[in-house]
């Protein structure tokens, strides 16, 4: 499988670069050219040749920006915070504390330049007296595939190993490296440059200079305005074109990389448990067709200890998106209040900061393509909304839950961002809280579509006044300096006529996610055609039922794909023991297989569910029956595929999350093999894992069959709803 793999990314015709040697798109498309950077990193020559060396504590030191500002440059540097800073030999005395640690800290930056080949457009910065273990634990092919085929990984995938649940102990398989040095070179690039150690910059013209940095954005948290919060921890290191689509780029963001001014009281970095949930659950998002950022790599950082509970293993995850900006990020701009306190607070509105970023949003992110001097604001909202309902109809159709939909966490381009205490159902429950954090349910499950609607809301709230103000420049778009000396009676009057989309942002909101839900729950019903009914005849009753007698929810789509209609057709003759029911024996087996999808089974009201799920499968078979002109001669076949395709067989349940962390956290050479194998199982949900289906008897399956069926099963009944806290 391994070979195959390494196989088929190297016979791909892309051209391959080494990470520092990856294109970079038009200069005139980058974020950091078309936004405000912070006065204090104002901007890439200064950054460098001034903050790195002289003040490296402003990228560190929490702080407000100064209120135009759209993001600071900040470079990757993971270490402990508070910093242990080495005292000077008991002979020197300290002049100027302050000076001493601005040069402890330049000490440790990656301000010492290697030149890369003549073709790359960036050059690679190291430090010289900060080192440390840096071991590659995860790199995800899927995401490498579609976001990067042009990425020269080298012998990353032959380091880590052959991906296997039963044998990751074994010799065989094990990971090493390659002969060539070629490949280890790519992947000693690869490996630096994502675990924050060295650094991508360039000495190129002001124009065409490149540096990493970190998002200013603010939010409301749990319904309450929390000001300013932005990239506490996320460091975007990279921007490079998809080969076959320049228009289409991709940035690389470090997660757990280190302090920037958005970090506040913490230590930005990130743990080896939430690394791991993230990187596993943005490719299993994929691989369900929900949209969301995706993942490339792990990298453990082993001598590396930060303290959240208790003391967890460090670990930088690099995660890749069209772009990270966020409801949030307009929020800081026009936000409902200011605030001031230790550490934080919030800005006054800044007007023209709001059109900068409203415009590069509109032209680069979504490319609204608009008309010179066209009105952006009303296309913008209507199509944020759009693409986040669109997102959240996948979460409740896959029963995903998010637990943390706060207004900074939804994204401007309708990805599933920021995975923190998420969880998939396991037992269906319409109110089931996966974050112990938020303990009155505002974000369960069954309220994830309002809390979208509540932060699209939020998004309106901070462009209110420009839309209104378009509307009074007839329908243009606003000009720079477009609120300068207007009055606070003015800006409220363009705020109330911008509020006037308020009914229509909802409208489309909710129309977007019916229409979506409607069309996965058919999809994974197998079924073709729309009917108005569908949601009151087919889709309330069947979760119902699963509600009521505590069924699994992925588990029961998953026994219905092989649903069929002819399984109804005796009901009610003699035979045998079914036949005091009036259930035939088949239609017996196939509800009671329904019904092992519970942990109660001892409390579980057989003859109730049984006449509910009777009643179901009729109408289920009706509707079926209405639509067999749809299909094809063995339309039972055809169906069965059609809705197995569409009904994951495996999970990232909780406690197949919480196991294989604990192993990579044991022994992360064994544990890295098993991660390969529940990443891949992962992006191939619907596959019949663990011999599903096979009639042998399970004595005669192999060690691996018998961990993948395992794993695609419900687990320890202790850990179903399994609640997870935001620490990470």
């Amino acid at each position: 499988m391994l070979s195959r793999r390494l196989s088929s990314l190297r016979t791909m015709t892309i051209p391959k670069h080494s990470l520092s040697d990856l294109p970079l798109p038009p200069p005139a498309t980058w974020l950091t050219r078309n936004l405000t950077p912070d006065p204090s990193t104002p901007s890439v020559a200064e950054f460098r040749n001034k903050v790195l060396t002289n003040t490296p504590s402003l990228q560190r030191r929490a702080r407000l920006l100064s209120a135009e500002s759209h993001f600071s440059y900040v470079t990757p540097m993971p270490m402990p915070f508070p910093y242990d800073i080495d005292p000077p030999s008991p002979s020197d005395e300290v002049q100027n504390k302050g000076e001493y640690i601005e040069k402890w800290l330049a000490q440790r930056e990656a301000i010492h330049n290697e030149k890369l080949s003549q073709t790359s457009p960036l050059r690679k910065y190291f430090p010289r007296n900060r080192d440390q273990a840096r071991e590659l634990i995860g790199l995800s092919e899927t995401g490498l595939r579609d976001c990067l085929p042009h990425l020269d990984v080298g012998d990353a995938f032959s380091l880590i190993g052959a991906p296997t649940l039963a044998n990751s102990f074994s010799e065989e398989g094990d990971g090493a490296p390659s002969d060539s040095e070629g490949e280890v070179a790519a992947r000693r690039d690869l490996v630096d440059v994502l675990s924050g150690y060295a650094v991508l910059m360039n000495n190129e013209s002001e124009s065409t200079s490149f540096a990493p940095w970190s998002l200013r954005y603010s939010g409301h948290q749990f319904g309450s305005w929390a000001g300013q919060l932005g990239d506490g921890r996320a460091i975007s290191v990279l921007v490079t074109p998809h080969p076959s689509n320049p228009d289409l780029t991709y940035e690389l963001q470090l997660k757990g990389a280190g302090r920037t001014p958005f970090s506040r009281s913490a230590d930005g970095l990130a743990v080896l448990r939430s690394s791991i949930r993230e990187y596993l659950c943005s490719e299993a998002m994929q691989a369900l067709g929900i949209p969301t950022t995706r993942s490339l790599s792990l990298i453990s950082l082993p001598a590396l200890q930060v303290q959240r509970e208790k003391a967890e293993t460090a670990c930088i995850f690099t995660r890749v998106a069209p772009s990270f900006l966020r409801i949030g990020c307009f929020e800081a701009f026009n936000g409902p209040t200011e605030m001031f306190f230790f550490g934080g607070g919030q800005q006054k509105p800044n007007w023209d900061g709001l059109r900068v970023l409203g415009e590069y949003v509109s032209k680069h992110v979504l490319k609204l393509n608009l008309g010179e001097g066209e009105a952006w604001g009303t296309k913008l909202v209507l199509e944020v909304s759009r693409r986040n309902a669109k997102m959240v109809a996948g979460w409740q159709a896959y029963g995903f839950m998010h637990g943390v939909i706060n207004t900074d966490n939804v994204s401007l381009l309708g990805l599933t961002i920021d995975y923190g205490p998420y969880a998939f159902m396991d037992v269906f429950d319409s109110f089931h809280i996966c974050n112990h954090t938020d303990e009155g349910g505002r974000y369960a499950y069954k309220y994830q579509p309002n809390m979208i609607i509540y932060a699209l809301r939020a998004l309106l709230n901070a462009l209110a006044p420009l839309i209104g103000a378009e509307h009074e420049f007839g329908d243009r778009a606003v000009p720079a300096g477009w609120a300068n000396d207007i009055s606070k009676e003015k800006i409220d009057e363009w705020r109330r006529k911008g509020l006037e989309l308020r009914p229509e942002l909802e409208r489309v909101a909710q129309q977007e996610t019916a229409d979506e839900y409607g069309r996965l729950l058919r999809k994974r019903l197998a079924l073709r055609r729309v009917e108005p009914t569908d949601e009151t005849r087919l889709f309330k009753p069947l979760l119902d039922i699963m509600e009521t007698h505590k069924l699994d929810f992925h588990g029961t789509f998953r026994t219905l794909s092989t649903f069929k209609p002819s399984l109804l057709e005796h009901q009610g003759q003699p035979n045998g023991k079914a036949a005091t029911k009036g259930v035939p024996p088949d239609l017996e087996s196939f509800i009671t297989t329904l019904l092992a999808f519970t942990p109660q089974k001892q409390t579980m009201q057989y003859d109730q569910a049984t006449t509910e799920w009777l009643q179901w499968l009729d109408k289920y078979a009706e509707r079926i029956e209405s639509e067999k002109d749809l299909w094809g001669t063995d339309r039972d076949a055809e169906r069965t595929a059609a809705a197995k395709s569409a009904n994951p067989r495996f999970v990232l349940r909780q406690w197949l999350l919480e196991e294989v962390i604990h192993k990579v956290e044991r022994d992360a050479d064994s544990g890295k093999r098993v991660l390969a194998k529940v990443m891949h199982m992962a992006c191939n949900p619907f596959e019949p894992w663990g011999a599903e289906g096979d009639a042998r008897e399970e004595s005669d399956f192999t060690p691996e069959e018998k961990e993948e069926r395992r794993y695609c099963g419900m687990g320890d009944t202790k850990m179903l709803g399994f609640q997870c806290s935001c620490s990470s």
